[in-house]
């Protein structure tokens, strides 16, 4: 008879299978509340302009019966939904919204366990709570309620942010690995382990939807010439692509339906242009005005995604082009704004980093380090007790710990809430697009914590040299 020890790995095996079926059938329970409730609009439309097409239609030139609108899918992603035309849309709905939660899912497995592991938390609930509360954002249920594919996109887009920081440790690992060691592991040095693959998910992404060419640009700013080079390369092959299936339909996409501005003063569409008409109350905004404000905008935040990326916090950059890509673009439904989540989650790691100091508690590795100051080994060096303003110190990170812990409630609460929907006013319908522009401001960046270059994090801190003293008077 198996003793209490034997039976207890086949005992969390089960606990973990119950848990795993019980999330998926509640993510699938989501999944179909959320379509109930918003019945599915654009992907009805993308749903019957590819069955046109395939009927031998134009793609662009369906319109649907009740509302006159027509797709503006582009042909790379028209190609992508090919086999879902030839489903119920139902059908095609709960498909769609299993692939957005499975990459929702991928995605904040990538943000959240890293957190989780710095304060020594156990992972897997870490997971499941991130994703049981990213479901009841509005960007996420308008995602899947309404069948767009701004889930995957961002699936895809974190999944180079994993390659460049893979990239980086595995350079790293080259450096201080002793020569001693086997190299029978370089094998797996090649292919997807090594990062090599970094730009794909980018330029994927920039192929279905254009918003995420902004993502190419900071990899040049930034001068990540490989992956700038291979998303490039992805999205000009993938187009190149539905340009031999479907020549006439790529010229029609590009030279006018990827222009096509229609419903800018919309309340939905939480981008910059939407509050200038809303402001202006007009159909269309002020072009002028509105190219000059996008333009600072992301001058900001391509500066701070380009500090973030200095200071080694990789996914807080990627979030800053996120951010700024929805408030810039003319048109930001409230799916697309599926990048405040990580923003949320790196206000929570900062003030959870705070309060590590705040308390004297073990604490994570990346608060308070100074600019690539990448081997000072201890990062709170500057806060312990010897010097002489330590306690000024430990009560502004205090301070500052509540105020990021503030923000992040209150930008989930707005996003749950979605006041445009209840509340009127000018602040109620531009609510979203005014947290945006907050958060690209304000999202702060923990250095060291993501860096996408070479770290030697096992180096020893170089220790500082001792003022000798002076001699003492001999006592007479």
């Amino acid at each position: 008879m198996p003793t209490t020890e034997q039976r207890a790995p086949a005992v969390r095996s089960v606990q973990r299978s119950i848990v795993v079926v019980v999330a998926c059938a509640a993510a699938l329970f989501a999944i179909t509340t959320f379509i109930h409730r918003y019945g599915l609009p654009d992907l009805a439309v993308h749903h019957a302009a590819v069955r046109s097409w395939a009927g031998g239609d134009g793609l662009y030139a369906y319109r649907a019966p009740d509302t006159g609108r027509g797709t503006t899918l582009s042909p790379v992603a028209a190609l992508a939904l090919v086999p879902l035309a030839f489903v119920p849309l139902w059908t095609a709905g709960v498909l769609l919204g299993v692939a957005g939660v499975g990459a929702l899912v991928l995605a904040l497995v990538a943000l959240v366990a890293p957190v989780a592991r710095r304060y020594r938390r156990r992972r897997w609930p870490a997971v499941f709570a991130a994703v049981a509360l990213a479901l009841t954002v509005e960007p996420v249920r308008a995602a899947l309620g309404r069948g767009d594919l701004d889930l995957l996109t961002f699936g895809l887009i974190i999944a180079d942010v994993v390659a460049l920081r893979r990239g980086a440790w595995m350079r790293s690992r080259a450096t201080w690995r002793p020569a001693g060691v086997s190299r029978s592991a370089d094998l797996f040095r090649r292919g997807w382990v090594n990062g090599a693959w970094a730009g794909v998910g980018t330029g994927v992404a920039a192929a279905l939807t254009a918003r995420p060419v902004l993502f190419l640009g900071y990899l040049a700013v930034t001068r990540q010439w490989r992956a700038a080079l291979t998303g490039l390369a992805t999205a000009a092959t993938l187009l190149a692509a539905a340009a031999l299936v479907a020549p006439h339909q790529t010229v029609v996409w590009a030279t006018g339906v990827l222009w096509r501005l229609d419903g800018v003063d919309d309340v939905g569409n939480q981008s910059l242009a939407g509050v200038l008409a809303r402001l202006y109350d007009s159909a269309t905004t002020p072009l002028l005005l509105w190219f000059s404000f996008a333009m600072l905008m992301v001058a900001v935040g391509m500066i701070r995604a380009r500090a973030a990326h200095a200071d080694g916090d990789e996914i807080a950059a990627f979030v800053l082009v996120g951010l700024t890509g929805a408030i810039v673009g003319p048109i930001s439904e409230t799916y697309a704004l599926v990048w405040v989540l990580p923003a949320i989650l790196i206000l929570v790691d900062a003030a959870a980093a705070q309060w590590a100091v705040h308390r004297h508690r073990p604490r994570p590795s990346h608060a308070a380090t100074p600019r690539r100051s990448w081997s000072c080994g201890w990062p709170y060096a500057a806060l312990r007790p010897f010097s002489s303003n330590h306690n000024s110190k430990i009560a502004v990170m205090g301070k500052r710990g509540r105020v990021y812990a503030a923000a992040a409630a209150l930008v989930y609460l707005l996003f749950v809430t979605a006041p445009m929907e209840s509340f009127g006013g000018p602040l109620a319908a531009n609510a979203f697009a005014l947290a945006m522009i907050l958060l690209v401001n304000a999202v702060p960046h923990r250095p060291g914590v993501a860096p996408a270059f070479p770290v030697n994090r096992w180096a020893k801190r170089a220790r500082r040299p001792q003022p000798i003293p002076p001699a003492r008077r001999p006592v007479a």
